[in-house]
C-alpha cells in the first residue's frame, strides 16, 4: 500500500510517499481502508510521533490519526463492526497513522461515519470536534449562560468550539481577522472582534471560559479577562512543555472516544453541527500539507488527504449501526 512516512524525524515535515506492507490486524483491532485523513501539522512535533511508549526513537512514522474509511477486516474479539462498514475516528497516537491507504484502529475509537458527510468532511471531524467537546464539557464544565472567549475560532478546532458552546447555551466571543468575521458570525458567535484592528483585551468584558488555539502573546494577554473561578484551555502546540503553571494546567491533548464520536455524529446528521474542509489534496501532497504549504481559504477548517484511487462505489454502501456496542 501507499503511505506517507517520516523516514527521518530530523527532517521535520519532509514526508516520503512509499510502498509499505499492509498492516496486520490483531486481536481486538480493526483494519480500515482509509478514504481520507485529516492533517494536523503540529503532530510531527509531538512526542508520540518520534518516540515509542518505551521512549525509544521511532523511524518510518506514518502521521495522521484522524480519518474516515471502510472496515476492511476485523480481528478476533471485535463485536459490532463488519467489513464494509463506513466509519470515522482516530487511532492511538503511538501507532502508525492514517496517511496511508490502510490503518489499524481500536473499536473503542471508531464510530459510524455521519451519513450526511462526504469522506473528506468526515475526516475533518474527529480531532477538532473531540478536542472542542472535551475542552468545553470535560475540562471546563461549561454551563448555559456562561461567557466563552475563543481564540482561533476559524480553525479546525475553533469552529467546533463555537458551535458546541452555542448549542450548550453559552455566550461566545471570538477573535478573528477581518476576512473571517462574517464567517464566525454565521456560526452564531455573539461577538466577533478583529484582532488586527484593535486590542481584544480592551474590548471584552470578563469571561468564564477561555479557549485558546493560538498561544504565545495572545494567551498571555487573555489571562486578565478570566473571571475569578474562570477556566482556561489551550491546545496551542507551543504551549506543550511550557513551565508556566497556568499554561501547564490549561494545556491538553485530545483522547479518542467512541461514545463522544457517536454523540457528535448525531449532532452532525441532525444538522446542528458541521465541519469545514479548508483544502482536500491527494496523499502525494502529504509533505506540503504537513509543511503548511497548502493554502486554506482565510485559514479556515482542516486540510484533508485523499487516498489514491478511492471511490465509494468500489467499497459498498453499508453503514454500521448508530447504536452503541
Amino acid at each position: 500500500m501507499k503511505a506517507a512516512r517520516l523516514a527521518d524525524p530530523s527532517r521535520s515535515s519532509e514526508l516520503d510517499l512509499e510502498d509499505v506492507d499492509l498492516p496486520l490486524v490483531g486481536r481486538g483491532e480493526i483494519l480500515v481502508r482509509v478514504a481520507a485523513a485529516g492533517v494536523t501539522p503540529s503532530e510531527l512535533l509531538w512526542y508520540p510521533t518520534t518516540h515509542t511508549k518505551e521512549g525509544e526513537r521511532r523511524i518510518g512514522v506514518v502521521p495522521g490519526h484522524e480519518f474516515s474509511g471502510i472496515v476492511e477486516a476485523i480481528g478476533a474479539g471485535v463485536h459490532g463492526f463488519f467489513p464494509g462498514d463506513k466509519v470515522f475516528g482516530m487511532n492511538d497516537w503511538f501507532s502508525q497513522g492514517a496517511s496511508a491507504e490502510y490503518c489499524i484502529a481500536s473499536p473503542l475509537t471508531l464510530a459510524p461515519k455521519p451519513r450526511t458527510l462526504s469522506y473528506a468532511e468526515a475526516a475533518a471531524v474527529p480531532i477538532g470536534a473531540l478536542t472542542a467537546w472535551q475542552a468545553l464539557f470535560d475540562r471546563a464544565d461549561l454551563q448555559a449562560g456562561e461567557r466563552v472567549l475563543v481564540h482561533g475560532g476559524a480553525g479546525a478546532v475553533g469552529t467546533f468550539v463555537i458551535q458546541l458552546a452555542k448549542l450548550h447555551g453559552a455566550e461566545v466571543i471570538a477573535t478573528a481577522s477581518a476576512a473571517n468575521m462574517d464567517f464566525l458570525t454565521s456560526l452564531k458567535a455573539d461577538e466577533v472582534i478583529n484582532y488586527r484592528a484593535t486590542r481584544f483585551e480592551d474590548q471584552i468584558e470578563p469571561v468564564d471560559v477561555l479557549f485558546d488555539a493560538i498561544g504565545g502573546e495572545t494567551l498571555q494577554r487573555s489571562w486578565p479577562l478570566l473571571r475569578a473561578g474562570g477556566r482556561a484551555i489551550t491546545v496551542a502546540a507551543q504551549s506543550e512543555g511550557v513551565e508556566d503553571a497556568r499554561i501547564k494546567a490549561a494545556f491538553f491533548i485530545v483522547d479518542a472516544s467512541r461514545e463522544q464520536l457517536l454523540d457528535i455524529g448525531l449532532l452532525i446528521d441532525g444538522g446542528s453541527l458541521r465541519p469545514f474542509v479548508g483544502a482536500a489534496v491527494p496523499l502525494s501532497a502529504a509533505a506540503d500539507a504537513y509543511g503548511g504549504r497548502i493554502a486554506r481559504k482565510d485559514g479556515r477548517g482542516k486540510v484533508v488527504l485523499l487516498m489514491p484511487d478511492f471511490e465509494e462505489k468500489d467499497v459498498g454502501t453499508r453503514n454500521s449501526s448508530s447504536r452503541r456496542v
